[in-house]
């Protein structure tokens, strides 16, 4: 018997954060109903919440009742669709669980906006002009961003991930075989969007690239992403999220553990205290992606060297507001053979 697309979205509150965000991914409504015993209703969880986690620091493992929403707005069955209306608006969701008297969960009421209706004007800025040395000997005789993933160059599945999320205005910086890029993309009308150049004569950062855009038609929000970086990151809610914290740039950070391959001591003074065996640590790393407003954009000088780091200390020296959105979806930064490798395998398996 299949099961109805509501019951999808059930999760028993057993599981884990990891469980939660490899059903999120997969399930359309995208909103996860947590449960116990006969699918009484216990909590919900949305991706905004698995973000909120992860920056708290709750681990992959931990159960999942440490992140759910466990005062979940939801309407008893034979509520008038009005009604269920009318509520969803007051309460400013999306999705509500509908249940028996007893929390019994028996169906989800759910809008969604269609990924295809989903346009966006925002400009996306491509940066492919990096030399890739480490990725040497397959770089000389082509840029990196060229280099294919499964059937396609890294740089056409970045394109098209964004094509399908909305995007239709590209600008591509260049510099390292600019035009073995130029020749591949053209003006983008192969996939019916505009692609414009950036070139730079010598390499000016991460950043410095940004002054080369024509300004005049940066006056929404940018998205600025390596041209290395294959991710299923959400660019709505990105999008959503930026505009939303009033914040001049948003940096996209992505969860990475290290693991020390000793025994680590903890002392106090002389005294051993206890042998941590070969611990993990983690941090979060800069992702390679951001939103940038477009007064930021306009003020960074012509053709000036800077690199994204520099940029965004300076705009926190100047007491602006630095946003980060925590990426829980799959990323990988291909800088490396290794890296380049696994890009390969992980794509033979979608």
């Amino acid at each position: 018997m299949s099961l109805k697309s509501w019951e999808t979205c059930l999760l028993d509150i057993n599981k884990t954060l990891s469980d939660a965000i490899s059903k999120l991914e997969v399930i359309d409504q995208k909103i996860i109903l947590v449960t116990k015993n006969d699918n009484l209703l216990v909590g919900t969880i949305t991706d905004g919440d698995i973000r909120r986690a992860i920056l708290a620091g709750i681990g992959m493992s931990e159960n999942i009742e440490k992140v759910a929403n466990k005062n979940p707005v939801y309407v008893l069955e034979n509520t008038p669709p009005a009604e269920i209306n009318k509520i969803m608006k007051e309460k400013e969701v999306i999705q509500i669980p509908i249940c028996k008297k007893n929390k019994k969960v028996i169906g989800l009421k759910t809008f969604f906006e269609e990924s295809s209706l989903n346009s966006f004007k925002n400009p996306v800025f491509l940066m492919a002009g990096g030399f890739g040395k480490r990725l040497t000997p397959l770089t000389d005789n082509i840029p990196k961003p060229l280099l294919k993933v499964g059937s396609k160059p890294i740089l056409q599945i970045i394109l098209e991930n964004f094509i399908d999320s909305g995007f239709e205005d590209f600008f591509i910086s260049t510099h390292f075989m600019s035009q073995k890029i130029k020749d591949y993309f053209g003006n983008g009308k192969k996939w019916n969007v505009s692609i414009k150049y950036i070139d730079e004569k010598s390499p000016l950062g991460t950043a410095g690239a940004l002054s080369l855009l024509p300004k005049k038609e940066i006056n929404m929000p940018l998205i600025m992403m390596n041209g290395d970086l294959l991710t299923n990151v959400n660019f709505k809610k990105l999008l959503d999220n930026h505009n939303k914290s009033n914040s001049v740039l948003t940096v996209c950070i992505s969860e990475h553990q290290i693991q020390i391959p000793y025994g680590v001591i903890n002392k106090n003074k002389s005294r051993l205290v206890r042998i941590e065996e070969k611990p993990f640590q983690k941090f979060f790393i800069n992702a390679g992606i951001y939103v940038l407003n477009p007064d930021i954009v306009k003020k960074i000088g012509k053709e000036k060297k800077m690199d994204m780091p520099s940029l965004i200390q300076n705009l926190i020296d100047r007491k602006e507001k630095v946003n980060i959105f925590p990426i829980h979806e799959y990323w990988l930064d291909i800088g490396r053979i290794s890296e380049f490798q696994k890009a390969n395998e992980d794509y033979e398996e979608i």
